[in-house]
């Protein structure tokens, strides 16, 4: 061996550091996460009685549902969800109301927040699982004062309907405003992660706390949803074929100026046809 090579080689990423692998291999490593949360949770499964457990009182239930402060805290992660969403509609809006100005931002960011919140906690989460795996929620089961018997993760069955306990909206959704992370600058990164992480827990752990989902609920919610918004992110920003920004801005100025030349039409038949009733209800007159 060379001494250049003997210099060069200790610079290189560790194989054994675990940080530099999950930097090279984020998916991987969700997908990972996934199944030994789900491998853990299907052998151990008296883990999640075990955590709601620790929120229940058998002569008041799921008390924690009742405080209106934490009733509050409840409604602060869908009101940033929602409030982050308009913005981030607004964006595009007014890319296509104006076409020929430049968008306030680059305009793979909002499509980056739309795209994922709809098929995130939207499709995959609420419509997809919540709605069809049937899995009852910890007030709903006979450990907690409910009437149907606790079931395991990812086991279909029929004791709910619709809007079941899994997997959790709220801990999508709060893992959601984790994932805005990717989209922002590298200098605002940290800060957001500051925020946002803690944010996350707190929400989560507080549907835990009413009796609303299972600790599984919870866990596999935020790695599936990460693992649709790093799955989102590459399409945008790494694939081969990724759309640029210039591109995304070509597009919506082309889509903003045909609609504002179709509404022109639209409007001058709409002139047009007013015109001639007029017309001919005066000469009926």
């Amino acid at each position: 061996m060379s001494e250049d090579q003997a210099t060069i080689r200790p610079t290189e990423p560790s194989s054994q550091d675990p940080w530099a692998w999950l930097k090279r291999h984020p998916m991987l490593a969700l997908w990972g996460y996934v199944i030994l949360v789900s491998a853990v949770f299907l052998v151990f499964p008296r883990i999640d009685l075990w955590v709601s457990s620790l929120f229940y009182w058998q002569d008041g239930g799921f008390i924690a549902e009742q405080d209106p402060f934490l009733r509050k805290v409840r409604h602060l992660g869908p009101h940033l969800v929602k409030w982050i969403a308009v913005g981030a509609v607004g964006v595009l809006l007014l890319k296509v109301l104006l076409p020929g100005h430049r968008p306030l931002l680059p305009l793979r960011i909002p499509t980056f927040l739309i795209s994922t919140l709809i098929l995130g906690p939207g499709v995959l989460v609420n419509t997809i699982l919540k709605d069809n795996w049937g899995r009852p929620r910890p007030r709903s089961v006979e450990e907690f004062g409910g009437d149907l018997p606790h079931q395991l993760v990812w086991v279909p069955t029929d004791y709910c309907d619709r809007n079941c306990s899994f997997v959790s909206g709220e801990a999508s959704a709060s893992i959601w405003l984790v994932g805005t992370a990717l989209i922002v600058p590298k200098t605002w990164r940290f800060a957001v992660l500051v925020f946002t992480v803690p944010l996350c827990v707190a929400l989560s752990a507080n549907r835990i706390a009413f009796g609303g989902h299972f600790f599984s609920d919870t866990l596999l919610s935020w790695g599936l949803t990460l693992i649709l918004m790093l799955s989102i992110h590459w399409l945008l920003y790494k694939a081969p074929f990724h759309p640029t920004d210039a591109k995304f801005d070509l597009a919506f100025t082309r889509f903003g100026r045909r609609l504002h030349i179709a509404l022109g039409r639209l409007m001058r038949w709409l002139g047009r046809s007013l015109s001639a009733f007029w017309k001919k209800f005066q000469d009926l007159a």
